[in-house]
């Protein structure tokens, strides 16, 4: 038996995806915002200017401050799009602080998004009331930036909006089903079973053991001889008499 430390793959739910794909279509949605906003941004101001042409209000200074609000708030808006985009790639990969981080960002998103369509579907300009000196009123300056902008901006810019506010709204709903949590939980190492025909792994050997030298010629053994002492001297028999070829001492005479 064999106990595996790797981790088990997961398969991502398919709300989790779906929610990802939300959160792209939201981002796409406010990049064609910006780019309408942007291409309106002359006409806008000079219809503003036009508005207030004859007042003791400075039409220039008005013009400027809502084009700044409106082109500025088209950009964070964007951003934190940008933002939901990315989190919706670490989303794809099971991580529950970017689906935290998602929620955090997609509530403040759908707070601001709400309140802007909220202000448009009232009239815009025509809520603000009454005016006081020679100002134009909110529904002179709103029929001014009708007759100005091409007829489809406010329509399509509505449409957009309403998009994104549903998009967010159900991304957002999708990473917080039920179905979605197992996904983001800290995965656990899991036991794999050992393969069939796998060979185990011996065992390692102790540290500062040598190792078991081989049975054949045994090379740690001394071989057979002696060597290293000296042979023990021969006794003298009769028979042991040194050739006289040999160098020596002469052998005793014979009675």
């Amino acid at each position: 038996m064999v106990d595996s430390q790797s981790t088990p793959a997961r398969q991502r739910p398919s709300i989790v995806s779906i929610s990802s794909y939300l959160l792209f279509l939201f981002l796409a949605l406010q990049v064609v915002s910006l780019i309408i906003s942007l291409s309106t941004f002359g006409k806008t101001r000079d219809a503003l200017r036009a508005a207030y042409e004859g007042s003791a209000t400075d039409g220039d200074q008005v013009a400027d401050v809502f084009a700044v609000v409106g082109i500025g708030g088209s950009i964070v808006l964007l951003l934190l799009a940008v933002v939901l985009g990315v989190l919706a790639l670490f989303n794809n990969q099971g991580r529950n602080g970017a689906r935290i981080t998602t929620w955090i960002v997609g509530g403040i998103m759908v707070c601001c998004l709400g309140g802007g369509l909220l202000s448009n579907a009232a009239g815009g300009f025509t809520t603000g009331g009454g005016t006081s000196g020679d100002a134009p009123s909110p529904e002179e300056i709103q029929r001014r930036l009708d007759e100005a902008l091409p007829s489809w901006v406010t329509p399509v810019s509505l449409l957009l909006g309403v998009l994104g506010l549903i998009a967010l709204i159900t991304a957002l709903v999708l990473l917080a089903l039920p179905k979605a949590n197992p996904f983001f939980r800290k995965p656990t190492a899991g036991w794999e079973p050992p393969t069939p025909g796998a060979s185990y792994p011996g065992h390692p050997q102790a540290p500062g053991q040598p190792g078991y030298p081989q049975a054949s010629g045994e090379p740690g053994y001394p071989s057979s001889g002696e060597p290293s002492y000296p042979p023990p001297p021969a006794a003298n028999r009769p028979d042991d008499t040194p050739p006289t070829d040999r160098p020596g001492s002469t052998p005793p005479p014979s009675n």
